[in-house]
């Protein structure tokens, strides 16, 4: 007898040997059991998950004398005759080949003619979307109202290519991909029954490679298996395959991961030299970068790899050592790499220039590779430099280094009139607590502190208020000891822009209270009648300002100024008052007319 091909002579004879698809096998069982078949099947799904298998068991099934749990038993007068290659009752139609009208007008003619020897003719049309759009029209009226006796199974890899008017009158089933668990012991089972030891390694890698279609993992099983009269090992499978050997690939992806752009060349040159096809080596390597991942990512990656020990190990050793962001980075740069070798008619070098940029990170200006350089800037720099947290524990009062890298005046303070006080160099509480490297002019006060047009933040913008502030900067530091310009250390009566950066200094030092230091830069002020009225438009600051805690510490700052006579007002307040009295007396005094100066 001449060879069978694993995947014909393994080829499930049953509805309970299908491999997974439980949703469709269930399904067609109860059909069989209860006699409710349907007239139009429509088996849609990916190559090799057992679609026209299914179709021929279920076909077979409707027909027998006797089911046993869905499945025909093989051993009725009606089951031998199907068994027949010459049974007329079955018939199988490849729709790749007989795509034209002609032949779907001979089948509407044929289908009258009654069954020979079951209960049903089932028409089993394979790769039914390779039908033209004349042939799906013949068969349109013949799929909608068949004979009684009449059944069609339609199988296809392309259901999108179906005509929506073929769709509607087929009782569709999806077959899904078969996972790789399933896969593994339906191979086991396989290579028992032939009498092949193995590696249970090798198993994993012909189960992975066959990426959830029985078929092609059959496929593969039969080459690996004649590969050699032994047992079937890892290594077997891998030269069966034609990817490169696993050291060869782990060594690789190691340099590329290591950015030792040199060493991931060579390691290149060295695997596409000894035969290997790019496109096969970018798929070991892809494969590899995404074992890492898995190592990486998950808890139970050894056993969603199903790797040998020693392989897992060494993958596990690389992810360990591994930025996610590198390793995120290099995945995708590959991944690009294998749509723009489909196109390319220099695929070598596509992929090496793919190795190289891999293995620069310093020459890639993506966001997950200045991720991944940042990373390791910190991780190199942990053992030498103090971290951040450290240096949030140092004394408030002590000038960290980097305030005096961003000094763009002089060290020393410029020399002050009598009524000044020396510049205190204690930063505020927020300043604190970042660390010091704000740095606050000794001549002049916080930008933001100023209440004057020029350097409000809504009137200006960044770039012109720091031009504004060095050349008042250079200025000052031009003129005469006498004139320049002070920190004031007393309120001065009329000035009330004077009085209050004297306030605001004053409130610095003596609230300590970042949160009312902040709010109170952003008021207005002026006198009125000899009293220093501070003026807001936030009916939140207000609020605030008029707490008595806020209020005392504000009474503190402006009394250690010489200032007692002071307000806190909202403004617009008085106008409100005013608007609502004027309304109040033209609604009492309709006919009177009242003139407003």
């Amino acid at each position: 007898m001449a060879y069978l091909a694993l995947y014909r002579r393994f080829r499930p004879a049953s509805l309970d040997d299908v491999v997974r698809q439980e949703h469709v096998v269930t399904v067609l069982k109860n059909q069989t059991e209860t006699g409710r078949i349907g007239h139009a099947y429509l088996f849609c799904g990916p190559r090799g998950t057992g679609k026209t298998s299914v179709a021929k068991i279920f076909a077979a099934a409707i027909n027998c004398e006797h089911p046993v749990n869905g499945s025909p038993c093989g051993k009725c007068a009606v089951c031998r005759a199907l068994a027949d290659p010459s049974n007329l009752d079955i018939v199988e139609i490849d729709a790749a080949s007989n795509n034209g009208v002609d032949e779907m007008r001979d089948l509407r003619e044929k289908v009258q003619y009654p069954p020979v020897a079951g209960k049903y003719k089932v028409y089993i049309v394979d790769e039914v979307h390779m039908l033209s759009t004349g042939a799906f029209n013949a068969l349109l009226k013949t799929l909608e109202e068949p004979p009684a006796h009449a059944v069609f199974i339609l199988a296809t890899t392309e259901a999108q290519k179906i005509p929506a008017t073929i769709l509607s009158r087929c009782m569709r089933f999806d077959f899904k991909l078969i996972p790789q668990a399933d896969l593994e012991n339906r191979l086991r089972q396989v290579l028992n029954e032939i009498g092949k030891p193995y590696e249970e390694g090798a198993v994993a890698a012909i189960a992975r490679a066959g990426a959830g279609s029985v078929r092609d993992m059959l496929s593969l099983a039969d080459t690996c298996v004649s590969y050699s009269a032994g047992k079937l090992t890892y290594a077997d499978v891998t030269s069966v395959l034609g990817g490169a050997g696993f050291a060869e690939t782990g060594a690789l992806c190691a340099a590329v991961l290591s950015g030792d752009p040199g060493e991931a060349f060579s390691r290149t040159e060295e695997v596409l030299s000894g035969g290997k096809s790019v496109g096969m080596l970018l798929k070991d390597v892809m494969n590899y970068l995404n074992a890492c991942a898995v190592a990486k990512m998950c808890r139970d990656a050894e056993k969603i790899l199903s790797l040998p020990s020693d392989v897992f190990g060494a993958v596990a050793k690389l992810a360990a050592e591994t930025d996610g962001h590198r390793l995120l980075r290099a995945t995708e740069i590959f991944a690009d790499t294998e749509n723009a070798l489909r196109y390319s008619v220099s695929p070598r070098i596509v992929f090496e220039t793919a190795v190289m940029k891999a293995a620069m990170p310093a020459a890639d200006y993506d966001i997950e590779s200045l991720l991944s350089r940042i990373s390791a800037l910190e991780k190199r720099l942990e053992g030498g430099v103090p971290a951040p947290a450290a240096r949030k524990s140092e004394p408030v009062s002590a000038a960290p280094e980097p305030r005096e890298e961003l000094r763009t005046e002089p060290a020393a303070p410029p020399p002050e009139a009598e009524d000044s006080v020396p510049y205190d160099e204690t930063p505020p509480p927020d300043e604190a607590e970042t660390g010091g490297n704000v740095y606050f002019d000794p001549g002049f006060l916080p930008e933001p502190s100023l209440p004057s047009e020029e350097a409000r933040p809504a009137k200006r913008d960044a770039g012109e208020r720091k031009r504004q502030r060095e050349t008042e900067a250079a200025k000052a530091a031009e003129a005469p000891a006498g004139t320049r310009p002070a920190v004031r250390a007393n309120a001065v009566p009329g000035d009330a822009k004077a009085t209050f950066g004297s306030f605001l200094r004053a409130l610095r030092k003596t609230a300590k209270n970042g949160v009312l230091f902040t709010l109170c830069m952003d008021l207005d002020c002026a006198y009125e009648d000899g009293k220093f009225v501070l003026y807001t438009e936030s009916e939140t600051i207000y609020a605030s300002l008029s707490r008595p805690d806020h209020r005392g510490l504000v009474e503190s700052a402006l009394e250690a100024i010489g200032l007692s006579d002071f307000d806190i007002r909202l403004r617009g307040k008085k106008k409100d008052d005013f608007n609502k009295s004027l309304s109040e007396l033209k609604e009492k005094f309709p006919g009177v007319k009242i003139e407003v100066d």
